[in-house]
């Protein structure tokens, strides 16, 4: 990476230091230490987790660490929303595996042409060899090939399974927060290395899309939270954005 921009990442990372952990992670403090606990201690998600490793297409900073927080993040959705749902027993866990193994599978072709498409026909066919029914199978293809924004959805008439695709979407989406100035925006710039004339050119575009995004959450808590991890992520866009101008523009 060009050393401006190895610069503009650790002012970034600074920035975004600054600002306040996300609320869902707050209020939901115990669904996520769940969620986490489940993801450490089920074999299946140690065995898949190891395949996607060795095999997701890293590619725009959609790559092991953004399986894993929208795997985390999916499993905390179904949680909160599995309780709504009446989910108990051991059905809550195992719908939490389901949505967990989504969150690893569902950029696993990030690099191929309408990659939500490709990666749940990909999924199809590895979930085979995996401890998992027909119908949890099912809810994992569907809701990988459901999780990109903007696009038209394929119908899923059963709750249990759009609950997963909507978990899953939402997990994703809230990447677009804070992570996308961490993490993400800098791994897109690692792939592409622009000049820094056009990224900053670009820049405004990319927080409109930031924008569109807050409309989009599926799930109710994804509805309520979603939100505020995009306007976390607009401030401090704009911030690194006067920064940059101030600081770093030609």
């Amino acid at each position: 990476m060009d050393p401006v921009y190895l610069r503009l990442r650790k002012r970034a990372r600074q920035i975004v230091s600054t600002y306040p952990t996300p609320r869902f992670y707050i209020d939901f403090d115990q669904a996520t230490r769940r969620s986490r606990a489940l993801f450490d201690s089920e074999p299946l998600i140690a065995e898949l987790r190891e395949f996607v490793a060795e095999n997701v297409d890293d590619n725009f900073g959609h790559g092991m660490a953004h399986a894993d927080k929208v795997s985390l993040d999916a499993g905390t959705l179904m949680i909160i929303e599995g309780r709504r749902a009446g989910y108990h027993g051991d059905r809550m866990p195992r719908r939490v595996l389901v949505a967990q193994c989504a969150g690893l599978l569902h950029d696993i072709k990030r690099k191929s042409h309408n990659h939500a498409a490709a990666g749940a026909a990909y999924a199809r066919i590895v979930l085979q060899s995996y401890r998992l029914s027909a119908d949890e199978i099912e809810d994992i293809c569907r809701a990988i090939l459901n999780h990109e924004a903007f696009k038209k959805t394929v119908t899923i008439t059963d709750p249990d399974g759009l609950l997963v695709s909507d978990c899953l979407y939402d997990a994703d989406k809230f990447r677009w927060g804070p992570d996308n100035f961490s993490d993400t925006l800098w791994s897109m710039i690692a792939s592409f290395s622009p000049p820094l004339k056009q990224f900053i050119k670009r820049y405004p575009q990319g927080l409109a899309a930031l924008t569109r995004i807050k409309s989009t959450f599926r799930t109710a808590t994804g509805i309520e939270y979603g939100p505020q991890f995009i306007d976390l992520g607009l401030a401090i866009g704009e911030e690194l954005y006067q920064t940059i101008l101030k600081d770093f523009a030609p």
